[in-house]
């Protein structure tokens, strides 16, 4: 009887011990899996931290803060504004540095209402360029002065304090879409267009709604020889809400990384780490509201024989109120009054067409 007992208890015992052993083991796996994961998630943070320290670029200007801020904003608590800045610098162009912008997008985010607002520029704007002192083309700025020149004439045309800038070139756009697996958009119309190395109708593209590889999103963004620069301005604001719509629902954590080192690679800015931190509020939105803004007008020749695009004066004043706004910003009186009577003709915006 002792002998069965004594066999009964070490059965029992050998099935704690197989369950230890079992807990033990799946213990062991889940902690290396973790371990594993959380060192993963800080190589994540430890590349992304590199690589806006490898891309920060001072702005030379007095305390770093815009001419049009009373005091210097912090994107952790404050409305802010950043200028994206698209640049076709890749080795074939030959442009030394000095390559004209040929994307420019205003973003405004602001805090209260956890929203972004997006106003695209037409590269052929005809602006004043304070680096020159004479009016051209808005893509000209950068050629002839970099990010600086190019804030400081958003700046003189909107009267839009830029807080920060990102340039970015072609190839970080096209790698970020790769790498996030391709971005779903509905292409308007059949295209053929160049590549990014200037192959002819290298990229051929049907109507539809359709997942766009880097090569084709970055020529829907071009391509003008389909419409024109105001509806080249809305597509690239919808790709862009299509890129951070496909990074907000990436699954695998993997893919950041790739993100990360297209970007990093390619990037200048004026943001510092810590700042961009501060726009993961806005990515972890789900219900982030992102809203595009246009300035309406008209395109043609100037007596230089060269084409530019001109923006309505009272479209202007109109989009400067409702970034002001949206920026928690004071409305100066004068466009208040420009506002009240938009059939007064603002001198500074009339442009005499050739015929």
């Amino acid at each position: 009887m002792d002998g069965q007992i004594s066999r009964k208890e070490i059965k029992k015992q050998n099935k704690r011990n197989k369950r230890k052993r079992i807990f033990i083991i799946v213990a062991s796996v889940l902690f290396v899996l973790i371990g594993g994961v959380s060192a993963y998630g800080y190589h994540i943070y430890s590349t992304a931290q590199k690589a806006v320290e490898d891309s920060y670029v001072e702005i030379d200007r007095e305390e770093g803060v815009s001419d049009l801020r009373e005091e210097a904003v912090d994107p952790l608590e404050d409305n802010i504004s950043v200028l994206i800045i698209g640049v076709d610098d890749s080795e074939h162009r030959d442009y030394d540095g000095n390559s004209r912008s040929d994307a420019l997008i205003l973003a405004t985010f602001s805090k209260e209402d956890h929203s972004v607002k997006l106003l695209s520029i037409p590269r052929d704007t005809y602006v004043y360029v304070p680096e020159i002192g004479q009016y051209t083309k808005i893509n000209h700025a950068h050629f002839h002065g970099g990010p600086k020149a190019t804030i400081e004439t958003v700046e003189e045309f909107l009267n839009i304090p830029v807080d920060y800038f990102v340039r970015i070139n072609f190839d970080a756009f096209i790698e970020v879409v790769d790498a996030l697996g391709g971005i779903m958009y509905n292409v308007p119309y059949e295209m053929y267009e160049l590549d990014s190395d200037d192959n002819q109708n290298a990229i051929h593209l049907t109507p539809g709604y359709q997942n766009l590889n880097g090569e084709e999103a970055l020529a829907v963004a071009r391509t003008r020889k389909y419409d024109n620069d105001f509806e080249r301005g809305k597509r690239q604001q919808e790709i862009i809400k299509a890129i951070v719509k496909r990074a907000a629902s990436v699954g695998s954590i993997t893919k950041l990384d790739d993100v990360i080192r297209a970007v990093g690679d390619n990037m200048a800015t004026n943001l510092t780490f810590d700042h961009m931190k501060s726009f993961l509020t806005y990515g972890l939105d789900t219900n982030l509201n992102i809203e595009s803004v246009a300035l309406e007008g008209t395109g043609g020749k100037l007596e230089d024989g060269l084409w530019y695009y001109q923006v309505d004066p009272y479209s202007r004043a109109s989009v400067e109120k409702e970034l002001r706004e949206h920026l928690d910003l004071p409305i100066p009186s004068t466009l208040r009054t420009q506002l009240a009577a938009p059939e007064v003709e603002d001198n500074d915006y009339e442009y005499p067409y050739t015929n």
